[in-house]
């Protein structure tokens, strides 16, 4: 994942803003880590350089 899709992605659940922990990186992308919401606490992984988006079911 690149850092500049920071400016455009949200939580796909409420619209939040998303902070970003970083757990491995190389250059610009990010190969590891977590997406989790300011508004609604969720948590989104970042795997291989993708983050995963989808949200949870109940």
């Amino acid at each position: 994942m690149k850092k500049e899709l920071m400016d455009i992605i949200c939580c796909p659940v409420c619209k939040g803003d998303l902070d970003l922990k970083v757990r491995k990186e190389e250059g610009d992308e990010i190969l590891e880590g977590e997406l989790i919401c300011n508004k609604c606490g969720v948590t989104y992984k970042i795997e291989d350089g993708i983050p995963n988006l989808l949200p949870k079911n109940p």
